[in-house]
């Protein structure tokens, strides 16, 4: 008990607590004089043992000199400013550093006086002695204290998979945690194995399937592969231990996110094919010191857009929302992020893009250099049930833009499409299909203008296509996490519906490389990788979260994929083309399709007929208009 005690109150002077700083400078002093007095006393007893020197003469006026001198410059040097348990090898590179002056000085000076000194070896000699024995009892306290604090906790036994730069700035913020214990590291590359950080040793994956007690793994290898990640968790999950991955080494930098802030895995990371990280400098002559519109900015990839282009720092950026909580959500998220920058004026506009005077004086007042057009009901079935207000929606407020940006002289105008516009098979792939064809009609316009007159700069309009993102509101993946977090079954219209899948990150950031792009009526198509079997998604997601699918062959199992019927408008297949061919681009994953569109003037006539059947709300009217306007779609009606 009385040792138990004694730990306790030495750990208490160290730490600085209740005894506060003073009591805690003193015990170091006291420490210091003693290891100044072992290391003076050691070096003299290797060179009495030598007969190279009388001990007694040297010592009288040596050992008392240094501490008299030592401390009080130990002192003025900020030697106990630093806290015991966070000293690092700065820390002791300083100290050596200190003893290296004071014993300097103290040869100096002796020799001034006359007295009898060492040689300048022992002196040597003395400085290694006392710098080794004072960094090694730091290292001793430090270590102590952190390893004392833990043994009061339940702590959680972990491993980091990783073992490079990320992982071990990982491992030094949770190696003073109080939650933590740092068990080993885990790698793949054969190169490391059986080699140590930190005296933990670094074991390969394979280690997992014989660990006993291991409560978490941390993720900490930004450049993980889908299949390697994928790996990785069912061997977790098949070993009950949770799989957590630390943030983005730009997370960190940008000051979004500390490096300890830890968050499960995402399934939706999971699924699809590696993330191609894309550089967003190329798209910084487009976007910065610029003011910038995004209509539907509250939505899925409008929300993603806005984030991603504050980091490229626009002058002003403006965000058109119909919707008040979610454009409450995104101006939450991007205030968080400009806690860090002050670059950016953030504009919300509570409205539609529809409304053209306020839509033109918003514009205009701010002096819009580039829009994104993303605002857009896209719910297959809900626009199926409302095809009037999806047509309006989609195609009369694309209108509505194109005109505005060329009244107010926007330089750039971006149309975010979908794959389901593309030889449509319901009312909302037509209304987007449409939308694209007004897009190349306005473009035309503006080709035919810089023809006849080289002056005139014309308003660039372009259309990024591409399939399904992962995680956004219409896709299938959030609806089947709900399903499986509530037991059950996972509702499948056809099991042989394909799909293209890709990150709302990734195409996000692709749209952006595009402003680079774009010469007027470009239709950019995006590389989605291989289409994915909506079937083998449900199947693959059931597995990840640690579960089983029940069928046939398994009766017992925890998921059931159940088949509903192809709902009212929906395609086994989509597809990103119409009828020309892709054309690479300088991007490898960005192409650029030719495609054939209606005259402009022809186009308005019809546009005016359609916005009045609209109003009137003739609904036969307006389907018919809308399928002579997109004549590949296969309307029922």
């Amino acid at each position: 008990m009385p040792i138990k005690i004694m730990i306790m109150k030495i750990k208490k002077i160290l730490h600085g607590k209740r005894v506060g700083k003073r009591g805690r400078v003193i015990l170091l002093m006291a420490m210091d004089s003693f290891l100044i007095v072992l290391s003076v006393a050691i070096v003299f007893m290797i060179l009495r043992n030598e007969n190279l020197y009388p001990i007694i003469p040297i010592t009288k006026w040596l050992i008392p000199s240094i501490i008299l001198v030592g401390l009080p410059f130990y002192i003025v040097s900020n030697q106990y400013k630093s806290l015991t348990r966070y000293v690092g090898a700065k820390s002791f590179f300083n100290l050596g550093l200190r003893n290296g002056i004071l014993l300097f000085c103290i040869s100096f000076f002796s020799q001034f006086f006359g007295l009898p000194v060492p040689s300048i070896s022992s002196w040597i000699l003395i400085w290694f002695t006392l710098s080794s024995l004072t960094g090694l009892t730091r290292i001793f306290a430090r270590d102590f204290l952190i390893n004392y604090d833990k043994s009061k906790f339940n702590l959680k036994r972990i491993a980091i998979y990783g073992s490079g730069t990320e992982a071990i700035q990982l491992a030094a913020a949770l190696r003073v945690s109080k939650k933590y214990e740092i068990i080993c590291f885990i790698d793949d590359l054969k190169s490391l194995q059986n080699r140590t950080i930190w005296d933990l040793p670094i074991k390969p994956i394979a280690y997992l399937e014989n660990i006993i007690s291991l409560d978490e793994i941390l993720l900490a290898k930004s450049n993980l592969s889908k299949e390697n990640l994928r790996k990785i968790y069912l061997k977790a999950k098949s070993k009950n231990i949770d799989i957590l991955e630390m943030p983005s080494i730009e997370d960190i930098v940008n000051g979004q996110m500390k490096i300890d802030s830890l968050k499960p895995i995402s399934i939706e990371s999971l699924l699809g094919r590696d993330e191609i990280n894309v550089n967003l400098e190329y798209a910084k002559p487009i976007i910065q010191d610029s003011s910038i519109c995004v209509t539907g900015a509250g939505g899925s990839i409008g929300s993603e857009l806005c984030i991603q282009i504050l980091k490229l720092k626009p002058n002003k950026l403006i965000l058109f929302e119909q919707s008040e909580i979610n454009l409450y959500k995104i101006l939450e998220d991007l205030k968080e992020s400009l806690n860090q920058s002050k670059h950016t004026e953030l504009i919300p506009i509570l409205g539609s893009a529809n409304n053209s005077k306020l839509f033109e004086k918003v514009l205009d007042i701010n002096k819009v250099k580039t829009i994104f057009h993303t605002a857009a009901y896209k719910h297959v079935p809900l626009v199926e049930k409302n095809p009037i207000a999806g047509v309006f929606n989609n195609v009369i407020t694309t209108l509505t833009i194109c005109k505005i940006a060329l009244k107010t002289k926007t330089k750039q105008v971006i149309l975010v499409s979908t794959d389901k516009a593309v030889r449509p098979n319901n009312v909302m792939g037509a209304s987007k299909r449409l939308a694209e064809i007004i897009f190349q009609a306005f473009a035309s316009e503006e080709l035919k203008l810089k023809l006849k007159n080289k002056h005139h700069i014309p308003t660039l309009f372009s259309i990024v296509r591409f399939g399904n993102v992962l995680a956004s509101s219409g896709s299938v993946v959030p609806l089947f996490k709900k399903q499986i977090n509530n037991g059950g079954p996972i509702t499948l219209t056809h099991k042989d519906i394909i799909r293209y899948f890709m990150t709302i990150k990734e195409a996000v950031q692709l749209i952006l490389i595009t402003t680079t792009m774009s010469e007027g009526g470009d239709v950019f198509l995006l590389d989605m990788g291989e289409p994915v079997k909506i079937l083998t998604l449900a199947e693959q997601m059931i597995k990840l979260s640690g579960l089983t699918i029940k069928n046939s062959n398994n009766p017992n199992g925890d998921i059931e994929i159940l088949e509903t019927g192809l709902r009212p408008g929906e395609k086994l297949f989509e597809e990103l083309l119409i009828d020309a061919e892709a054309i690479k681009t300088d991007h490898p994953l960005i192409f650029r399709a030719n495609e054939n569109h209606l005259d402009y003037e022809t186009l308005i006539k019809k546009l005016k007929l359609l916005e009045k059947n609209i109003i009137d709300n003739n609904l036969k009217e307006v389907l018919k208009i809308l399928s002579i306007l997109v004549p590949e779609w296969n309307a029922k009606f």
